[in-house]
C-alpha cells in the first residue's frame, strides 16, 4: 500500500498532488473566501466581497535536495503599514493585471526574483484583509540557482522557512490580544525560531494546509494550542 503523502514527502511525490488540489489559473474568485474576520466576525464592517482592492501574492516554493521551501520576507521598520511582520512577496494588482502577473511582477520588485526560475503551479483560496485588500495567494515552485536582492525601502530580510514546518497544524496556534478601540481579537500565528508568522500571511497558509490536506486522511484539523498576546 503507496503512503499517503504529507508536507514531508519527497518533493517528486508532493509537487503533483499540490498542483491537482490548487485552482487553476483563471480570474474570477475561485475557493472559499478567507478574511481576517474569520474568527471574529462580529467585528467586521464589511459584506463578503464589498470595498476591497484586488492584490496578489507569491507563495514561492524552492525545490531544494532536503525538500520545498517557502520565501518569505520581513517587512522594512520604516514602512506605514505592518512594518517588520513576516510577509508574502506581493501587493496591489495594476489595472489589467492578471493576479499571477502580479504576483511575480511584486517578487522581482521586491526580493528580485528572477521569473525565468518560477513555474505557476494554480491560485489558493482568496483572502480578505482588514486593511482593504482582496488578495489571490499565487503558488509557485522555484528551481534553485536564483539570486534574491531585497528592496531596501520595503524588505528587511528574505529568508525560507521549511514547508513542512508551515503545514504542520502544531505550530499553528491562535492567539488573542486587545485592539486599539479595546475589543478582543484572534489571530493565527507560527512561531518560527526568533519571528513570528501571524495574522494575514499565517491566515493564508492555514487555508493552504486545509486545501492541501484537510480531508485526504492525512493530518488532523484541529489547532492543538491557544495562548495570549498582550
Amino acid at each position: 500500500m503507496t503512503p499517503p503523502v504529507t508536507p514531508r514527502s519527497g518533493i517528486d511525490r508532493l509537487k503533483p498532488w499540490i498542483i491537482e488540489r490548487l485552482h487553476p489559473l483563471a480570474e474570477g474568485g475561485a475557493g472559499v473566501l478567507r478574511s481576517d474576520f474569520d474568527h471574529n466576525p462580529e467585528l467586521s464592517p464589511y459584506a463578503p466581497g464589498e470595498g476591497r482592492s484586488p492584490a496578489a501574492v507569491l507563495v514561492a516554493l524552492v525545490e531544494r535536495p532536503e525538500g520545498l521551501s517557502l520565501i518569505l520576507t520581513r517587512r522594512a521598520d520604516t514602512l506605514t503599514r505592518h512594518s517588520g511582520q513576516i510577509a508574502f512577496p506581493g501587493g496591489r494588482c495594476d489595472p489589467g493585471e492578471t493576479s499571477w502577473e502580479t504576483a511575480l511582477r511584486e517578487a522581482e520588485e521586491e526580493i528580485g526574483l528572477d521569473r525565468r526560475f518560477v513555474d505557476l503551479a494554480g491560485l489558493s483560496d482568496p483572502y480578505q484583509t482588514v486593511t482593504g485588500f482582496l488578495v489571490t495567494p499565487v503558488v509557485a515552485f522555484v528551481r534553485p540557482g536564483f539570486t534574491l536582492t531585497a528592496a531596501e525601502a520595503e524588505v528587511a530580510e528574505v529568508f525560507e522557512t521549511p514547508f513542512s514546518f508551515v503545514m504542520d497544524p502544531a505550530n499553528h496556534e491562535r492567539r488573542s490580544k486587545d485592539g486599539s478601540d479595546g475589543r478582543r481579537r484572534t489571530y493565527l500565528a507560527m512561531p518560527y525560531g526568533e519571528r513570528l508568522i501571524w495574522g494575514a500571511t499565517a491566515a493564508m497558509l492555514h487555508a493552504l494546509y486545509e486545501r492541501l490536506f484537510v480531508g485526504q486522511g492525512v493530518i488532523p484539523q484541529t489547532l492543538p494550542r491557544a495562548s495570549a498576546c498582550h
